[in-house]
């Protein structure tokens, strides 16, 4: 499809499946279907501002694959958001669902727009209006959207809230990531950034070490980055280093977590924290922590910075942080480097159970959850770092190599290829 292939996150996204294709054997068949959406939407989304004036948002939807299941994958609002990266995005919730053994295809969507400049109200409007205009294509049973960058369990809300409106009846399986009061899952908000640490408790169990003292550095303070870091400061983790879009702060004795979620909730910026040193995100990168956690955006830690990062564990909060020719350095220096289909993954596992929970009408507590998704997330790790050990792989190229295993299998039942 025409503008698909244009963007550097595509492009790795492909290479990294097309490398794990060829150590498989994948069929070409299965190649070919993978390497292409089977669907992409682009809607026009015109709002009335609070002015008056009439602006017109460029709205994306592209669905991957869906010979697990039902589509699933976010929507972000971000200004950079374009036709590749959304392609890309959704081929990773593909790889990333299969890889988690979870009943689901892949999907994202998107809007190119900057949030921070909207109001509420236009924030509410433009919602409304991208869902009415991708409507036909979503629904329980077809595409589940859930939150990413830009996004909340609010504008969830108000999804769900159009999309039944249209409807003519509530359909709470529609969205996931909303609020608990409306159908929402007990730990969801918490869930992408504790997988996270999960995993990195998983590296660690291989090397016969605790997270208790280990020092990590987090790019990142959002929805997986804060999460992360009040999950592994309970853990005993030292948090040395965090970092939003405004700065990055460093303490070498380690930063007091809740004291910074406090002031960060007040202030909405890790500026002017009292607490610690502000550094650049390029040396963020390169502190010398035995954790690195990119939660932030895809290709931050690329073929210009990869020689500086001295962490020996990195684990991709982030879609696609660590571009293939990072990769490639990274790996050569040691490093052990979990992929984003993994790693991140604790989001999507109870954005399923919030699916779940919302067709059966069942709801569990938040430690259900929580324990649930720790046996997602083990097993998951275990199957990749087996596959890893015996055949001499790195991470990433066993993660995709397992996950499109399971794709090819479910392709070869359904007659998609033979």
């Amino acid at each position: 499809m025409e503008g698909l292939t244009d963007g550097a996150l595509y492009k790795n996204t492909i290479r990294n499946m097309e490398h794990a294709a060829k150590i498989t054997k994948l069929s070409q068949s299965a190649v070919e279907r993978l390497r292409n959406p089977r669907r992409a939407i682009i809607v026009s989304v015109p709002v009335r501002m609070d002015d008056d004036s009439i602006k017109v948002f460029a709205g994306y939807r592209v669905q991957h694959n869906q010979v697990l299941g039902p589509f699933k994958g976010g929507i972000r609002y971000h200004e950079t958001v374009n036709l590749s990266e959304v392609a890309a995005l959704a081929a990773l919730m593909t790889f990333k669902n299969s890889l988690l053994n979870l009943p689901l295809g892949g999907a994202k969507g998107g809007v190119t727009v900057d949030p921070t400049q909207l109001s509420k109200r236009e924030t509410e409007q433009l919602t409304r209006k991208f869902v009415s205009e991708i409507a036909p294509w979503i629904g329980p049973d077809r595409d589940i959207p859930a939150p990413d960058v830009g996004t909340s369990s609010q504008t969830m809300a108000w999804m769900l809230d159009q999309y039944s409106n249209e409807s003519g009846f509530s359909q709470t399986g529609v969205v996931t990531g909303k609020p608990v009061e409306i159908g929402g899952s007990a730990g969801r908000e918490a869930a992408t950034g504790l997988g996270v640490v999960y995993i990195i408790e998983k590296v660690l169990e291989k090397q016969n070490r605790k997270i208790k003292g280990v020092t990590i550095a987090i790019q990142g303070f959002g929805k997986v980055g804060m999460h992360a870091a009040i999950e592994a400061h309970l853990l005993g983790a030292k948090i040395l280093a965090v970092s939003d879009v405004h700065a990055a702060i460093y303490n070498p004795e380690g930063l007091n977590v809740p004291e910074l979620v406090t002031y960060y909730n007040e202030k909405m910026t890790l500026d002017g924290y009292h607490g610690a040193k502000k550094i650049t995100n390029d040396e963020l990168l390169a502190l010398p922590v035995e954790v690195l956690a990119p939660c932030a955006l895809d290709g931050t830690v690329n073929s210009n910075n990869a020689e500086g990062v001295k962490a020996k564990i990195i684990v991709e909060g982030a879609n696609g942080p660590v571009t293939a020719n990072a990769n490639e350095i990274l790996h050569a220096k040691k490093c052990l480097i979990v992929p984003d289909i993994l790693a991140n993954g604790g989001g999507v596992v109870v954005s399923y159970f919030e699916w779940v929970q919302d067709i059966s009408w069942l709801f569990w507590d938040e430690t259900q959850v929580r324990e649930k998704l720790r046996m997602v997330m083990d097993r998951s790790f275990d199957k990749v770092w087996d596959f890893s050990q015996r055949n001499s792989l790195d991470m990433r190229t066993s993660a995709m190599a397992v996950s499109l295993m399971r794709l090819e299998g479910a392709m070869k039942l359904r007659g998609q290829i033979w």
